[in-house]
């Protein structure tokens, strides 16, 4: 009995870490600028991040899950 409990307890535990992670919210460290967000039909914030770092180093990476 005491090793179902404890399978449950690791389940539950993973499962709140994993909601936590994706729902939590997120935060930037001290003196880096805020997390930009946009969506496909919309670019102009990253379009506009981009373009206000022209004097460093730039890398767009884009994933593709396939």
């Amino acid at each position: 009995m005491n090793r179902k409990r404890f399978l449950l307890a690791v389940v539950v535990v993973v499962l709140l870490g994993a909601a936590y992670y994706f729902y939590g919210g997120h935060s930037t460290p001290k003196g880096q600028p805020p997390l930009v967000s946009f969506s496909s039909g919309d670019l102009a914030p990253l379009k506009t991040a981009f373009n206000a770092s022209a004097s460093s180093i730039r890398i767009v990476v884009m994933l593709s899950p396939t």
